[in-house]
């Protein structure tokens, strides 16, 4: 599933030029994104954990706990991406159930990254 399909169509989006943050770590969680054109880094300091491109979500963790952001995210080049609310988020969860399988899907992919990383 590419998160992008769904959102092919959408008006309500945020641009972003090369080099922009779209958030920096510790700033308040409200939202979460999905990349429709562009790559965004997400940061921890100066390492790249990764580099999102199409389809993807960036702070999917926004919308599962409360907590502050844990990373910085970057426009790495020019981005087109589509914010998603908690609302809109139960919503996607409940009318395309794929899409919160994708979610924890790429839950899980970071958590395995960030362990393989860890064990080098």
């Amino acid at each position: 599933m590419n998160p992008a399909e769904l959102f092919r169509q959408e008006t309500d989006t945020v641009q972003l030029a090369p080099g922009d943050i779209l958030f920096r770590e510790g700033d308040k969680r409200d939202k979460m994104y999905v990349v429709l054109e562009g790559e965004m880094d997400v940061r921890l300091g100066d390492y790249v954990v990764e580099t999102a491109g199409t389809g993807a979500l960036i702070g999917e963790m926004a919308l599962i706990d409360a907590s502050p952001r844990a990373a910085n995210a970057v426009a790495k080049t020019a981005c087109r991406l589509v914010p998603i609310d908690e609302r809109r988020f139960h919503f996607l969860i409940q009318q395309h159930p794929h899409f919160a399988t994708h979610v924890m899907k790429e839950l899980a992919a970071r958590l395995r990254n960030m362990n393989a990383a860890a064990m080098r």
